[in-house]
């Protein structure tokens, strides 16, 4: 069996299933296409390997604080201006932002400031009087700056929509300065021209054919009760309540068995 890795060796492996070349499968390719891409579109929805998590690093500009949001086409590759990972566009939903100002910055939690703290109050460091708890004191010191830190700078809501492609910040934009660096934490969707592996997940295959075979028992309904010669009868509304109980059981099962749990907020 060849293994399909393209848009071409996947719809000619769910017209085989359906039965071609023995029978006539009577759905244009262009419907193929879009059925292709519904199906993709719902794996990387609801399928853990549709989406990776990503962290992407943003320079404000001035346009955005007053904005306050962010336009997604703006944000560049994972992996540096140039690279193949995903960019902006491919951002599925977006989980949080991490701000880093400079040391100096009235900003006292910045990346710089926390490891200067780690650093005085290291494990094997010994503080006041020359007693350490090792770990038991680095652990306190950590929880108490965290809770500083959340007592004076609570973390940023934001609201995120992929029709409008923007990220909302809610709160004051002011403290932030043009040319400051966030990194922006979320899930992007994964491209299956370059991942071409996604084209053999087993569901993935279903899926594609039972969308297919939904779109032939469409194309062929009209049709019903029409005789044949032979003696054969066109049942064209049979095979798609049967394509309809397929996808239902087989979108049941990924939403079940392979979606990504749900982010719970505590407090």
């Amino acid at each position: 069996m060849a293994i399909p890795d393209s848009r071409e060796t996947i719809i000619d492996y769910a017209l085989r299933t359906l039965g071609h070349p023995v029978i006539t499968i009577n759905v244009d390719y262009q419907q193929c296409e879009d059925r292709l891409d519904e199906a993709l579109e719902f794996f990387v929805e609801r399928h853990f390997d549709g989406v990776e998590k990503a962290f992407f690093r943003y320079q404000l500009t001035a346009e955005d604080i007053e904005n306050k949001y962010i336009d997604v086409s703006n944000i560049g590759p994972v992996n540096g201006p140039g690279g193949d990972g995903p960019n902006g566009n491919d951002i599925v939903t977006v989980v949080k932002i991490f701000q880093f100002g400079n040391f100096a910055n009235v900003d006292m939690f910045d990346l710089k400031y926390q490891l200067a703290l780690v650093d005085y109050f290291g494990v094997n460091t010994s503080v006041g009087n020359g007693h350490s708890m090792g770990l038991a004191s680095y652990d306190s010191t950590k929880r108490y700056i965290k809770l500083i830190e959340d007592f004076f700078q609570p973390e940023k809501a934001l609201n995120f929509s992929k029709v409008t492609g923007r990220i909302k910040i809610d709160g004051d934009m002011s403290v932030m300065q043009p040319g400051d660096y966030i990194i922006i934490q979320a899930y992007a969707s994964l491209d299956p021209e370059q991942y071409t592996k996604i084209y053999n997940d087993r569901l993935l295959k279903k899926y594609l054919v039972a969308l297919i075979k939904r779109q032939w028992g469409a194309n062929m309904a009209k049709y019903d009760g029409v005789q044949l010669p032979g003696g054969i009868t066109m049942k064209g509304s049979q095979i798609y309540q049967e394509a309809m109980t397929e996808i239902a059981q087989i979108e049941n099962e990924l939403i079940q068995s392979h979606e990504l749990p749900i982010d719970f907020y505590v407090g």
